[in-house]
Order: C-alpha cells, then sequence, then structure tokens
C-alpha cells in the first residue's frame, strides 16, 4: 500500500502539474490575450511612436531648421548687397579720376566740364548720365550729349555740336549764324562763305522753333551738291495748299543763285524729283524755274 501510494504519489503529482498546466494555461492565455490584446495596442501604440517619430518629431526637427536655414540666406544676400553697394559706393577705386570731351569745336572741353558739373572723387555708381546729358545740352552751340561711364574711373562726353544753316543780317552789323532749328549757334561779323542768308525782317533771336527756318535748312540739306553750294539766298513764304475739302499752310522755299537765276522749290518734299528736274533745266539760259509741282515745270 504504500508502495502503491508512494506509486500513486507521482500521479498525485501529476494533478497538481495538471492543475498547474491548467493554471499555466490561463496564464498563457492571458499572457498570449496580453500579448494579443497588447500587439495591436503595442502596434498602435508604436505606429503612433513610429509616426510621431517619422511623422511627428523629424518633421518638427524639419521645420525647425528651415527657417534658420532661409535667414541664413537671406542674411547671406543682404551680406553680398552690402558687400558690392560697399565696392561701388565706398570704395575709393570706383570713383571718378577724369572726364574726357569730345566732339567740341565751337565750344571748350572745360565749358563742357563745367556745364556737366561732376566732380573728381565722385563714385562712378552716383554719376546719372541722363543729368549730366541735359546739363552739357543747356549750353547753345551743344546739340545733343551722350555720356559714358567708363569703369572703372573714367566719364566721356560726346558733344554733338549744332550746325549752322543760315546767316541773317543784323540791323547793327554782322550776323547770327542759325542752325535748322533756329537756335542762334554764333555771331559772326562776316558772312561765312557758303552760308546762304536767309531774307527775313526778324532778328536771329527771334527766329527760334520758326517753321520756315526748318523749312529752308531742309530744303538746303537735300540740295544736290553744285547746287547747294550756289545758293546765295534763301526766302520763304506761306502759302495755301491743297484742295477744296482739304486746305493747309505749307512753307514755300525760293532759292536766289549767284548767277542770279531763281528757283522756286515749293515745300521740302520730293526732293529727289526737283533735283533731277533742275540738273536738266538750269545749265540753259532760263532765269526762273518752278519746280514747286514736280511734274509741271513752269521756266521764264
Amino acid at each position: 500500500m504504500t508502495d502503491a501510494r508512494r506509486t500513486g504519489a507521482p500521479a498525485s503529482d501529476a494533478v497538481p502539474g495538471t492543475e498547474s498546466a491548467s493554471i499555466t494555461g490561463p496564464g498563457t492565455g492571458a499572457a498570449h490575450g496580453e500579448g494579443s490584446g497588447a500587439g495591436p495596442q503595442g502596434e498602435a501604440g508604436a505606429g503612433a511612436q513610429g509616426g510621431g517619430g517619422a511623422g511627428g518629431k523629424r518633421p518638427r526637427a524639419r521645420r525647425r531648421r528651415t527657417p534658420w536655414r532661409a535667414a541664413f540666406f537671406v542674411l547671406a544676400g543682404f551680406g553680398i548687397i552690402a558687400a558690392v553697394t560697399w565696392a561701388l559706393l565706398g570704395n575709393r577705386f570706383f570713383i571718378v579720376r577724369s572726364v574726357t570731351v569730345t566732339g567740341t569745336h565751337l565750344v571748350t572741353q572745360g565749358q563742357v566740364i563745367a556745364a556737366a558739373d561732376v566732380p573728381l572723387g565722385t563714385p562712378l555708381l552716383r554719376v546719372d548720365a541722363g543729368a549730366v546729358a541735359r546739363r552739357v545740352e543747356a549750353i547753345r552751340q551743344v546739340a545733343s550729349a551722350t555720356v559714358t561711364e567708363d569703369w572703372p574711373d573714367h566719364v566721356v562726353i560726346a558733344v554733338t555740336e549744332r550746325v549752322p544753316s543760315l546767316a541773317v543780317r543784323m540791323t547793327g552789323g554782322g550776323y547770327d549764324l542759325l542752325d535748322r532749328t533756329g537756335t542762334i549757334v554764333r555771331f559772326a561779323s562776316k558772312r561765312p562763305a557758303g552760308l546762304p542768308l536767309l531774307a527775313t525782317t526778324l532778328t536771329g533771336g527771334a527766329l527760334r522753333g520758326d517753321p520756315g527756318v526748318a523749312a529752308a535748312a531742309e530744303v538746303l540739306a537735300e540740295l544736290d551738291t553744285t547746287l547747294a553750294r550756289s545758293v546765295a539766298e534763301v526766302s520763304v513764304a506761306q502759302v495755301l495748299t491743297g484742295n477744296g475739302n482739304s486746305v493747309v499752310t505749307a512753307q514755300q522755299v525760293t532759292l536766289s543763285l549767284r548767277d542770279g537765276k531763281t528757283v522756286v522749290w515749293g515745300d521740302p518734299s520730293n526732293a529727289a524729283q526737283k533735283n533731277r528736274e533742275l540738273t536738266i533745266l538750269l545749265p540753259d539760259s532760263v532765269r526762273y524755274v518752278d519746280v514747286s509741282a514736280p511734274g509741271t515745270v513752269v521756266t521764264k
């Protein structure tokens, strides 16, 4: 019996072992349950944490870094601009050290430089070329001026002077020499050879912007070279032209030649045809030629 009980002891031990197994089963199940329950939760938690790590913390870190990066580039840009500004405005290397004037005959280079008013030592970037040109063009004899900044330290002023086209006799003696705009270029005690006299009762100072002067100068510029050299005097009259529906005032230019012949040119239009007709007719013995209506020439 004792042996049997002893032999059964293990069986009895097996029961607790079974119970232990059954206890362990729920524990294992619980562990599995917890594992299963914790699994999704863990996965969710891990996902949340992972999402927070991938979608939250890192982007936030990027967002924190991005403004600093943008600020760095902005500050670097300002630094570059400041450096360039200092180089151009503050650096003593990029300043005006000399001013050169070209194209002057009637005025002196000193007059142009004085009118330009560009002090030596002025930073080249501060030189307003347009304003300098306008100041130079205020000189009566200057028709136009072009100002060029020749880096690193030079300014060039190219001047185009007015060219006399006509002479106007002054009541007190001498002549005012006018360009095509009626501006007095200069005064001369004697009329220059080859410069036609403008027949007018007005003084040179009253003819600036006069349309008659402009028409006369335009005709003289269009004349055949040989004919132009033979013109002694020019007169301009205003005439009405057009048909009954449209009548306009035109400038009729008349040329008095050195050999005593008279040419009625008319307005400045059709210069090529008028020149051809005069080339044919003037060598003849005619004293008067009217080519104001091309194709219908009147001679006397």
